[in-house]
């Protein structure tokens, strides 16, 4: 049973228990994950022949790099409408992150005869994790790959966990295609990450490692982080939902169970002004969800969920802040005021008619967003994320005589001798008539 709180009565513990939300740790998998990640680098092909012969009689390396005949059958396994969707959605998704991306060399002159400026370029390749263990997430190869793609990265190599007869899921396989993988490997956990990272039995080495998995992926990622980039590990999914008295108490019961049947770590938080609201959405969340099709995970999660009650809106958004969610609803009759005042999340839905599952699926955005209160500092994948800016600067001799004294200066109060003479050497010699 779901209870409406009043946040000013929370008790400590439970207000920390709330901000807590589930956790993820990766300390109990990671030794584990490092040993498999030295056993790969010391036997690339043994090992992975080790743990994925008993899947297929006779397999080969070779037999690890989905060919263009197995994604054309996947396209003809796949659900046709789930295909037509999925193109609907990547056209979306990629029409967004295009936007991202600015390639113009910009400078600027910092002082007399001093110019800096920056550019961008994208990594060279990116290295892109799709689960489809228990369940496929095609969703995931579209909002992985496709930033890369817009952002220009060349090679886009996927790896996705085999299943019955050595095969990606098809449905996933025909995301990654519609995406714009350049190319796609049968392997998962630990396996996958580290032959993408160290670029091992034919695989390319990757610049950077993204997209969501189990604890092994998420401990491999962090183990190879420093050799390679990565994106952030995915926690729990969260959301977090602001209401005023107007809003239709339906489907906010809706947006917070949808949150918690994604994992039993999972946590949704509802705040409003309006005790009657908040004990509509109570018992009407209470109400559906032993008939969910996932009400052992609801019910699981359902210890990191909670239905507040706030004295004001801008208490409800101090607390939203506060918490920093994945996933923040402002259900309120003109909310653009409202994002003003939003200074931690991952990404903001405004209004009745922008659920959550837009975000996830098919608006634009991208769903690979912070969690368990990271938004305080980190940002959802985006183009960004595959961009490097190069800085660059140029100086006139006036320029540099200018700046000389500061330079050496601060050279020498280093001890860096050489660091002031190169500067001297330069203005020694006369200048050019």
């Amino acid at each position: 049973m779901i209870f409406a709180e009043r946040l000013s009565e929370l008790a400590p513990e439970r207000r920390r228990a709330i901000l807590a939300r589930g956790t993820a740790s990766f300390e109990e998998t990671m030794e584990a994950t490092r040993a498999i990640l030295r056993r790969l680098r010391a036997d690339p092909e043994g090992e992975l022949l080790r743990e994925y012969g008993p899947l297929r009689p006779g397999l080969r390396i070779a037999d690890f790099r989905v060919s263009e005949d197995e994604t054309a059958e996947a396209f003809r396994r796949a659900d046709p409408g789930l295909v037509a969707a999925l193109r609907a959605a990547a056209a979306n998704i990629l029409a967004f992150h295009e936007l991202q991306v600015d390639r113009q060399i910009r400078f600027s002159e910092t002082a007399p005869g001093v110019f800096a400026g920056r550019i961008t370029r994208p990594i060279s390749t990116a290295g892109v994790y799709v689960p489809g263990g228990r369940a496929p997430y095609p969703s995931s190869a579209l909002m992985n790959v496709i930033p890369a793609r817009a952002a220009g990265v060349g090679i886009i190599a996927a790896a996705s966990p085999p299943g019955e007869g050595f095969a990606v899921r098809p449905e996933i396989l025909a995301a990654l295609s519609l995406a714009g993988a350049t190319e796609v490997w049968k392997l998962g956990g630990a396996w996958a990450v580290g032959t993408l990272a160290y670029g091992l039995c034919g695989a390319p080495r990757a610049d950077k490692i993204v997209g969501p998995g189990s604890s092994w992926v998420n401990a491999a990622k962090m183990a190879v982080f420093g050799d390679v980039d990565v994106d952030l590990p995915a926690g729990p999914s969260e959301g977090f939902i602001i209401a005023d008295a107007g809003s239709d108490p339906e489907p906010l019961a809706w947006d917070f169970l949808a949150q918690l049947e994604h994992d039993p770590q999972a946590a949704a938080v509802l705040i409003t002004p309006s005790e009657s609201l908040a004990r509509e959405v109570a018992a009407r969340a209470s109400a559906l969800a032993p008939g969910l099709s996932r009400s052992g995970i609801v019910r699981e999660a359902l210890a990191n969920a909670a239905v507040l009650v706030a004295g004001s809106l801008d208490e409800c958004l101090d607390f939203a802040n506060l918490y920093a969610p994945e996933h923040l609803q402002i259900q309120a009759g003109d909310p653009l005021p409202l994002l003003a005042r939003v200074e931690n999340a991952g990404s903001v839905f405004l209004g009745p008619w922008s659920p959550v599952p837009c975000g996830d699926y098919a608006s634009g955005t991208n769903h690979v967003l912070p969690t368990g209160g990271a938004a305080r500092a980190f940002s959802g994948l985006s183009a960004d994320s595959f961009l490097k800016r190069i800085t660059f600067q140029q100086l006139t001799r006036e320029g540099l005589e200018a700046l000389a004294p500061t330079v050496t200066a601060l050279a020498r109060a280093e001890g860096l001798e050489c660091h002031a003479r190169t500067v001297e050497a330069r203005l020694a010699k006369p200048a050019a008539p």
